[in-house]
């Protein structure tokens, strides 16, 4: 629904490679979700380089916000599921997450980009929140949806970064406990600011942090699969894995698979999710 961005975050080449904030006309999006709805489409991915950003660039006469966007799509008929891509955590107020929760279609999965759970390496990397802020915000969501998921970026390895600074980044994603954690080590990009940091890391450094980090956060992941354990839940069911084995998503984006010796393809199924097994929730169909 947008591209560009206005951020600047010292390590992100985007904003000189692909521009300040352009966001679609919010008619035009619609047209989109009908068309999608009308073909048989029951879930859409709201999502683009700088989501929350969405319609700070139309004219004052015509100004929209994400919030808008997102009540005007709950209202299109066929469509179930609206998902949400990668969010600021600025965006999130106590009201943004009170409007989300009132709209019964849209799903409590919310990949909230982090970067860094060191107030230090954040200022060095131009994020405009610090962990108090984050901490807060997640709080908030889990507050106004019941059983939410929290996703997220690391980056690991930024210049700079200190033994120390590390371990305080693994304490933070620890305690947050999220579903699902993409790590990364950081990499160069000439033209930034970061790239002309003193402190650049050796690849080797940021290698077994990055190992470090996946280790633990595979932790947060598998406590939060256990969690799911019990739960009678929603799977909108999109494809076959195996010989009469379906899989599909949650509302919190968790993976299911289930045995249907028919097609579930499309459907949306009452499952209760009964253990877990690798990357997967495993689940019965409900009557």
């Amino acid at each position: 629904v947008q591209d560009g961005c206005n951020q600047f975050c010292t390590y992100c080449i985007i904003p000189y490679a692909r521009g300040r904030v352009r966001s679609r006309e919010k008619e035009n999006i619609l047209n989109e979700v009908h068309k999608l709805a009308k073909a048989g489409y029951k879930e859409v991915v709201l999502t683009g380089i700088h989501l929350s950003s969405y319609g700070v660039d139309f004219p004052e006469d015509k100004k929209e916000t994400l919030l808008s966007l997102i009540q005007a799509v709950n209202e299109v008929e066929g469509i179930q599921r609206i998902r949400l891509g990668s969010l600021e955590p600025g965006i999130v107020t106590e009201e943004f997450a009170k409007e989300l929760s009132s709209m019964s279609k849209v799903c409590p999965h919310f990949h909230l980009s982090l970067q860094s759970g060191c107030d230090d390496t954040l200022r060095r990397m131009n994020r405009h929140y610090d962990t108090a802020e984050y901490r807060r915000i997640v709080g908030c969501l889990r507050a106004s949806f019941e059983n939410a998921s929290i996703t997220t970026d690391i980056m690991v390895g930024f210049p700079g970064e200190t033994e120390e600074e590390f371990q305080l980044s693994c304490a933070f994603a620890e305690e947050i406990g999220f579903a699902k954690v993409h790590v990364f080590p950081y990499s160069r990009r000439p033209g930034t600011v970061a790239d002309r940091m003193d402190g650049q890391l050796t690849n080797a450094v940021k290698e077994e942090r990055s190992a470090r980090m996946i280790a633990l956060t595979q932790k947060t992941k598998d406590a939060f699969f256990r969690s799911q354990i019990g739960r009678e839940e929603s799977v909108l069911f999109e494809q076959p894995c195996a010989k009469n084995v379906w899989e599909g998503y949650t509302k919190n984006y968790t993976p299911v698979r289930v045995a249907s010796a028919v097609s579930l393809a499309g459907q949306e199924r009452r499952v209760k999710l009964t253990e877990v097994s690798g990357d997967f929730c495993f689940g019965l169909l409900l009557p």
